[in-house]
Formats: structure tokens, C-alpha cells, sequence
């Protein structure tokens, strides 16, 4: 099912990166339909272009009247950004769409990045919004809301392949790593940081990977934009605070097929996880698609006061806390109160599974059901707390 995505349309060239399955093709051919459409995952034109980049001239020659140009997979062969930036050159009145899934080999290949003529664009999964009457939270939870999962006529079955998806596609194919083996059992182990300080010992520990090479795992995994880091909120701080980051895989959903369940796993902690990754993937989304005016960030003092996420800019300063509960207790507001005693101007919340909107404490509560379906690119979260 093609579905509208949120978002600004962009009036110059852009690069678009977005993991595996997040619809960034779809997207460029619903934006710009008559574009030239050159899909580096078709085998022959790789081929082509990547024995001899110059080649791409032919291409262009062919369509004189083309405006757009959409390159699909650019990180496929880096150097064909030489050959774009000289066609940006001599025809300014064209623009380019060039999408990725990874921008590891662009960035660390020292390869021409267009000299800022480009936008830098980043596809999410889907944001309830964008769902509307088909967004269900507990699907939600389950299956989370990757595109290709999302719309797949089995989710399930589609979630379950989509870790080997990534390791055959992305890791191995583009030779990211030696060992897939260790890589995969590194993913896994990263699963049980999820939305928490990262120990990079304890995972090299369990993983059975020395620190060096962890770090470059790491790496990789931030480069394919499967996970991200979320800093401590320090500004002004007036207690001494945690300084490591959490860990956020970037879909509630991929983070579920990649936790291991077995007796010892309490699937209430589980479900807590999925909830707040599910908050982290729209608030991310919702930072990202307004041009990051606003900065996304958790808090957490020395002695373990903390809140869950923090969005600072320059109209904006929320301080939310996520329960996956129906039912609220004092003791679940004591990060949002130590907060709101050391910052008066920001406005706090507790998102929670119950469905009503209250006050607790001086607290507002709201069914976080009702706060994931208004988070929209074109609105301020303000407006969601009013």
C-alpha cells in the first residue's frame, strides 16, 4: 500500500540514507515520477558504471530534458559522486536524488560528497501519523513500523528475516565486516542495551569480541543507521550527572526480533523496551523531519535519578517519561519532579498505557497512545502537552 510520508519536498539535490525497508525508493518515485531512475541494485548497471563511471555521461546525454536524476544505492560506487559533481557543473538546472542505506563507504572513503550542493535527508519508519486509523499500538509493539515489515502481507514472517536481510545485503555484501558470525552474535548482545547506558566491556564480554573490534561493529551499526545514541541532557546542569550515552536500536520492532527471550526474561520488561523505543523512533523522527531545530536527549544524575527523553530547542523544552503501565504511582514521577525542581521553564509529562488525561502530583499524564498519533513533522510538540 503506497501511503503519504511527512516531510519537507525538497527543491535541490539530496542525499537520502534510511536502513533497509523504510521506503526511500518509494518515496523519490511518489515525489518525482518522471526523474531519470538509475537503480545501482540492478546488476548490469552496476556493472556498467562501476567498471567505468564516466559511462553515466551516456545516460544523461540520452535524457537531455530530464530535470531529476535519481541514483538509487549511491554508496555502491562512491566514485560515481566525481562523475555527478562535473554534471552539476555543467548543467546546474539539474538535480539529483541519490539514496543509501549506508553512508559508511561515502564517509569513510574520503569520496567527493558534492561540496555541500546536496541536502543530507534521513527516511524513518512510518510515524502513527502517517498510519492514521491504521496505526495500532500493540501491533506497533509487536512488529513495529518498518515499511517493508508493516505492509508485508505476514510481518511476522518478514521481521523474523529481516536481521539475515541486513547481514547478507548490507554487511556482507558490501565486505563491512570479516567475521559475520561474531557480527551477528553482536547484534543480539547489543539487543539487551536497548534503552540503556551502553557498557562496551560487558558486551565484549558476552559477544566474545575484543574491545577494538567491537568499537568498529559499533561503527558499522551507526553507519546503517540501525542504532542510535542519545545524550545526557547537560545544560545548566545543577547536579553532577551520568555522561554515557543509551542505546536505541531504531525500530521497536527489529529491537524485538533481535532480543533473545527464554525463562529468565520477563516479558513485562520486554514490552517496557519496545514502548520506549517506540517513543524514541517518533520523537527522533519527529527532531529529524523539522530540520533539527530541536535536540533530542534523556537525563541522568549520579545516583540514578533519571528521565527518559528530553527535546530542547528553541520553542520547545519537554521532559517525558514512559511507563508501560495503565496505572500510575507516585514513585513514577520522581524523575519528571527532581527535573522540574532544576529546570521550572519545561513542561513534563509521564506517558502511559491507561486512557485517560490527568493530572498526577502536578504532573500531566496521557495515554501514550493518543501522544504517539499527534506527533506530526508540521506541529510543535508544545501543542500535544497543552
Amino acid at each position: 500500500m503506497s501511503r503519504k510520508r511527512s516531510g519537507p519536498r525538497p527543491q535541490q539535490s539530496f542525499f537520502l540514507f534510511g536502513p533497509r525497508g523504510t521506503g526511500k525508493s518509494t518515496w523519490v518515485n511518489q515525489l518525482l515520477p518522471d526523474a531519470l531512475h538509475l537503480d545501482l541494485l540492478r546488476q548490469d548497471l552496476w556493472r556498467e558504471l562501476d567498471a567505468k563511471p564516466e559511462r553515466l555521461r551516456s545516460h544523461l546525454e540520452a535524457f537531455p530534458d530530464k530535470e531529476w536524476i535519481f541514483v538509487d544505492e549511491i554508496q555502491k560506487i562512491p566514485v560515481l559522486l566525481d562523475e555527478i559533481h562535473r554534471a552539476m557543473e555543467a548543467h546546474p538546472h539539474r538535480k539529483w536524488a541519490l539514496t543509501g542505506s549506508s553512508a559508511r563507504k561515502l564517509k569513510r572513503g574520503a569520496v567527493n560528497l558534492l561540496g555541500g550542493r546536496a541536502l543530507r535527508q534521513e527516511m524513518h519508519p512510518y510515524l502513527a501519523s502517517e498510519l492514521g486509523g491504521d496505526f495500532h499500538l500493540e501491533s506497533a509493539l509487536r512488529f513495529g513500523l518498518v515499511p517493508l515489515v508493516r505492509e508485508s502481507p505476514d510481518p511476522e514472517a518478514t521481521l523474523a528475516t529481516y536481521a539475515g536481510m541486513v547481514l547478507r545485503e548490507e554487511v556482507h555484501a558490501e565486505g563491512l565486516v570479516r567475521n559475520l558470525s561474531a557480527y551477528s552474535r553482536f547484534l543480539e548482545t547489543l539487543s539487551f542495551s536497548q534503552g540503556s547506558q551502553l557498557n562496551l566491556a560487558n558486551v565484549s564480554r558476552e559477544c566474545g569480541v575484543d574491545r577494538k573490534t567491537l568499537d568498529g561493529y559499533l561503527s558499522v551499526t551507526e553507519d546503517l543507521l540501525l542504532c542510535h545514541r542519545l545524550p545526557v541532557f547537560a545544560k545548566r546542569a545543577r547536579r553532577e550527572l551520568s555522561s554515557h550515552a543509551k542505546l536505541y536500536l531504531f525500530d521497536a520492532g527489529v529491537f524485538r526480533s533481535l532480543r533473545p527471550k527464554g525463562p529468565l526474561d520477563s516479558p513485562e520488561e520486554i514490552d517496557g523496551q519496545a514502548l520506549e523505543s517506540l517513543v524514541f523512533q517518533h520523537l527522533r523522527a519527529w527532531v529529524g523531519l523539522r530540520g533539527h531545530q530541536e535536540s533530542l536527549h534523556f537525563w541522568r544524575t549520579r545516583n540514578g535519578v533519571e528521565v527518559d527523553f528530553v527535546v530542547y530547542g528553541e520553542s520547545t523544552f519537554l521532559a517525558l517519561e514512559v511507563k508501560n503501565s495503565d496505572r500510575i504511582q507516585s514513585a513514577d514521577l520522581r524523575g519528571l519532579r527532581s527535573f522540574q525542581d532544576d529546570y521550572p521553564e519545561a513542561r513534563c509529562a509521564l506517558l502511559y498505557r491507561g486512557s485517560q488525561r490527568r493530572i498526577e502530583h502536578g504532573i500531566l499524564c496521557l495515554p501514550v497512545d493518543d501522544f504517539l498519533r499527534g506527533i506530526d513533522p508540521a506541529s510543535n510538540l508544545n501543542q500535544l502537552l497543552a
